[in-house]
């Protein structure tokens, strides 16, 4: 009687195994290097020079669209090393918030530059001339020359009560020639209106 017992348990283990594993995945597991290649995304090496070159320049473009983005924004990531840093963003947004005498010499220059090739009259010519280069010229460098040394010690004054323990090495310069450029030249761009009022950036104009 118990062997006849045993013996019919012995026949039914392996249906139970069979009905078990046909229950699970029924198959075997896979190896992690196995899934791993399954994966990995087939890479394709261009075929032709030409496609190489494609490629190339779209990934040129996607970066410099990137960086532009970052640049638009004021993300001091993509800003060069002399750029980066609360000291210089202060002396930034010092200057781009105000209109100072020295933002214009270029744009003088340039006038008095075109006015040097236009055939004026002899008598007109030594008036302009005159009062232009003779007067005006000189006037505009001596302007020019006084409003950055004052845009130099009045930002790196004010700087060191703002900053104190920050490094001030060339904060003044920097104001200065900042000062002497076109504000829509000026790089990085102006992140403020002139009066101290925040500019819109690319995310909150959508």
């Amino acid at each position: 009687m118990f062997r006849r017992r045993t013996q019919q348990a012995v026949e039914e283990s392996p249906s139970t195994a069979n009905d078990a594993k046909s229950g699970g995945k029924g198959r075997p597991t896979p190896k992690r290097r196995d899934a791993e290649g399954r994966r990995r995304q087939p890479v394709t090496a261009p075929k032709t020079r030409k496609e190489a070159y494609r490629q190339l320049r779209e990934r040129q473009a996607s970066q410099r669209a990137r960086v532009q983005e970052g640049l638009a924004r004021g993300d001091e990531r993509y800003y060069q090393p002399r750029d980066r840093g609360p000291v210089r963003k202060f002396a930034r947004d010092w200057v781009d918030s105000r209109r100072i005498v020295s933002q214009y010499f270029l744009p003088f220059s340039l006038v008095i530059l075109i006015l040097t090739w236009v055939p004026f009259p002899v008598a007109m010519r030594q008036y302009i001339y005159f009062g232009v280069i003779t007067v005006a010229w000189p006037v505009m460098m001596v302007s020019v020359l006084i409003t950055a040394i004052w845009v130099g010690w009045r930002v790196k004054k004010v700087a060191l009560e703002k900053f104190p323990g920050e490094n001030m090495k060339g904060i003044g310069f920097y104001a200065a020639m900042r000062a002497m450029q076109i504000r829509r030249l000026r790089f990085p761009k102006p992140m403020v209106k002139v009066g101290g009022a925040p500019m819109p950036t690319p995310s909150s104009r959508r």
